[in-house]
Order: structure tokens, then sequence, then C-alpha cells
């Protein structure tokens, strides 16, 4: 009788522990910084992307060693474990980086754009060149290394 008392208490103590939330909140994005190098804010599941951002960083450097600007590009990008949307902007030689995981309906990359302009609207474009097939060229690099698909979204 007693064992049978403690077995629904016990039973009911895990499924009070392991129900997921219901608050409605979101998880704050994740936000990796190396000061002078890149500036990343990507949703919490998207941390995965960090090694990914830091072959972009370094295989830009191999092809271009100018500091500028460049206006942000957009990309779908598929790795071993999902798909996620990419925006890479430079300013000033730091790369700005934003990764969100896309709403699979509507216009995903509308979706990215806005976010990105959110995040880069206090960081003007202070040069007027545009390292746009320098940055492509990293990307595509980095992707392949990394056997990763990323599809650059049309301007």
């Amino acid at each position: 009788m007693y064992e049978g008392i403690i077995l629904l208490v016990l039973v009911i103590v895990v499924v009070l522990v392991i129900r997921p939330k219901k608050d409605g909140k979101f998880d704050l994005p994740v936000v990796l910084q190396r000061a002078g190098v890149y500036h990343a804010t990507l949703a919490p599941q998207l941390v995965r992307a960090q090694s990914f951002l830091e072959v972009i960083v370094s295989e830009f450097a191999s092809f271009d060693s100018a500091v500028s600007d460049s206006a942000s590009h957009y990309f779908e990008v598929r790795d071993q474990v999902g798909r996620y949307l990419l925006a890479v902007g430079l300013r000033s030689g730091v790369f700005y980086f934003q990764a969100i995981l896309p709403a699979f309906k509507g216009d995903d990359a509308q979706t990215l754009r806005l976010f990105s302009e959110q995040v880069m609207v206090n960081i003007p474009r202070l040069e007027s060149q545009d390292h746009f097939d320098s940055l492509l060229r990293a990307v595509e690099s980095a992707a392949q290394q990394m056997n990763i698909t990323c599809v650059k979204f049309p301007d």
C-alpha cells in the first residue's frame, strides 16, 4: 500500500520536473566576441556555428588583408545538424555575424535581413569600397572545408 503511494508521488515529481516550460519566454541570443576580429549574435541553438565563423575569418584574411567595409550578405547554411540563416558583414576590419533559425514559413531571407539590420544599425559603413568577392570566396571556402552547404540569398 505504502509502496503504491510512494511510487505515485515519485512519478508526479518526475513529471513536474521534466515537463517543458510554458512561460512564453524566449532564450536570449548568444553573443560571441573576439575583440578586433568578429562579433557574432547567434540564436542559442546555433553556438555550433562558431567554428564555421572562425574559418570564414581566417579564409578572408588569407584572401585580402586590407581593412575595409562590406555590406551585409545573407546565406542559407546546412550543416550536419540542420539548417540556419547567416548574415555576414564587415565594418572597419571587424566581422559581424548574425545567425538565426528559420521560421520555415514566409520569407526567411527577409527575416534575416531585418534581424541583421537591427544589429548593424549603429555600425555605419565608413568606407565605400565593398569586398564582396573576397567575402563570398571566404564563406564558400570555409563551407567547403567544413563540408557545409552554403547558398547566398540574392540581393
